[in-house]
């Protein structure tokens, strides 16, 4: 089998060498060097008007407003008054560029004569990327592809720049309502938009229903748990569903697989964590509390799920996972973000992006259903920012509020060799999306309830380094750490990255993340 899939193997690859420039960044490395760009970028060619609004674009976008309320297309009469800038873009490398390589930058600067320069880098350099440039005050980044993790720390760094004046000049406000309202809250920080939110990253677990259908097994299920064969309601019940079907499979496939590799595991350990009443901090004190009876029982249940697992999974990650999904090897997928449901229904197959695409065994054969415990993870995600040190800032809000925009954002969610998920109201509802495939509609529902609760990332200054520490700890624990120590482990990593940066300062920030909501299953601390 011929595949490309450089895009999943360098987040693998590069991460361990990234995490650790990116604590060195974060424990202030102001010296730093930028990193080596020049050789990708393009020059930042001023407009007429430099980083002061041009009031011609600011006319004619208000005018297009008055005439017919489409953002995209005041965005671009707006943004035809800087013809001959050249926008330098900051996006992950592999599959999600494609979206600006071949198709956003090609229009746009076709529509307004705007270059756009895709600086693409591993996802694990995107982050120090960002920091390392401004501290160095290049002003070579315009546009940004930010995680919400990072928002705290891109905003108390002075990285990325407010957005409302740009929104009040040259947006249909009204279009700010088309978000998904859990993904409109995650623009703002401290009371300020700084993003537009732009991929819905919202896991799913993703089962095989012609298994689930089958009346042997239904029957020999039920004989056996009396209950039902369905979707697993608990990880409990999770791991009851996935020990029949391997015990089934005998060998030819298997009950379920999740990602346990420790790069990116704190999206699940996460989840359950606080499905099972765990917090992350003693509001008080702002003590690390993984250790709680919640933090040992998940790592606990994830280590024995381990053992229903296809052999080796301990070193699964994205990649290994989807590759064996693809093949039939597996029943369910305990929660993983939404291109698997595209590429499972082998949608885009015949594009040239996606010519490494293993050919999917279970097309017409996929359903959805939430994570166990109910609540889904908001795993990453990105939002479109601006540089506060870009020359050409409203050129550059431009492009991000064209590309956005409901019209714009719906085309760049149905590419099939990009990675942006759905995330405004529009796209769930969109006809055109719902005939892709058989039942995308049901896909779209589901991404759409599950996004009303799901949990999200730590959002805090520091949150690259309590990530780590929390796949350091499952590492810990997997590897052979009674799972008591590598919780109280994980505690003194945590209160060691909140004393260094300030536990008054933290407290703060904590405060801010709550009143995001969607941090615990209850909406509390």
């Amino acid at each position: 089998m011929v595949r490309n899939d450089d895009w999943f193997l360098r987040r693998s690859m590069a991460a361990a060498q990234a995490r650790m420039h990116r604590r060195q960044l974060l424990q202030g490395a102001a010296g730093a060097m930028a990193l080596p760009l020049a050789t990708r970028l393009a020059p930042a060619h001023a407009a007429p008007f430099s980083n002061l609004s041009n009031p011609a674009a600011v006319e004619a976008a208000q005018r297009v407003l008055q005439e017919t309320g489409d953002s995209a297309e005041a965005a671009v009469a707006a943004a035809q008054q800087y013809s001959g800038v050249t926008l330098n873009y900051l996006s992950e490398a592999g599959l999600m560029a494609e979206g600006p390589k071949v198709f956003s930058g090609p229009k746009w600067q076709e529509l307004t004569g705007i270059t756009i320069n895709v600086v693409d880098k591993p996802f694990p350099e995107l982050f120090p990327t960002m920091v390392q440039e401004h501290i160095a005050g290049t002003g070579a980044l315009d546009v940004l592809d930010v995680v919400p993790a990072w928002m705290a720390d891109v905003v108390t760094q002075g990285i990325v720049e407010p957005l409302q004046p740009y929104i009040d000049k040259y947006m249909n406000p009204a279009d700010l309502e088309d978000f998904h309202p859990v993904y409109r809250n995650l623009m703002n920080y401290a009371g300020n938009i700084y993003g537009l939110f732009d991929d819905g990253d919202t896991f799913l677990l993703y089962y095989r229903r012609d298994l689930f259908d089958n009346p042997d097994y239904q029957a020999a299920f039920e004989e056996k748990y009396s209950r039902p064969l369905a979707p697993p309601e608990t990880w409990e019940q999770y791991d009851e569903v996935q020990s029949f079907f391997t015990e089934q499979g005998g060998g030819e496939f298997w009950g379920g697989a999740s990602q346990r590799n420790p790069l990116q595991v704190y999206h699940w350990w996460m989840v359950e964590f606080r499905v099972k009443g765990g917090k992350f901090f003693d509001e008080e004190t702002m003590d690390a509390t993984l250790d709680s009876q919640a933090g040992i029982d998940t790592l606990n249940r994830m280590l024995n799920s381990n053992k229903s697992m296809p052999p080796g999974v301990e070193e699964w990650d994205f990649t290994k996972v989807f590759e064996n999904w693809m093949e039939g090897n597996l029943a369910m997928v305990g929660g993983t973000w939404p291109p698997f449901g595209r590429f499972s229904e082998r949608y885009g197959a015949d594009t040239v992006q996606m010519e490494w695409l293993p050919p999917s065994q279970v097309a017409d054969k996929v359903s959805y259903a939430p994570l166990p415990g109910g609540y889904s993870s908001l795993a990453s995600g990105f939002m479109l920012c601006v540089s506060a040190d870009s020359a050409n800032k409203d050129a550059a809000y431009l492009f991000a509020q064209w590309m956005n925009s409901p019209t714009v954002s719906l085309e760049r969610v149905m590419l099939p060799y990009t990675l942006r998920d759905p995330f405004r109201l529009s796209h769930y509802s969109s006809e055109a999306y719902r005939a892709l495939w058989g039942n995308a509609g049901e896909y779209l529902d589901m991404l759409q309830e599950q996004t009303d609760t799901a949990l999200l990332d730590i959002i805090m200054p520091g949150s690259q380094e309590y990530h780590t520490a929390i796949e350091q700890m499952w590492g810990a624990a997997q590897g052979g750490t009674a799972p008591e120590q590598a919780a109280a482990d994980a505690n003194t990593a945590f209160n060691a990255i909140t004393d260094r940066i300030g536990r008054d300062a933290q407290r703060t920030a904590y405060q801010e993340y709550l009143k995001l909501g969607n941090v615990y299953p209850d909406a509390s601390a």
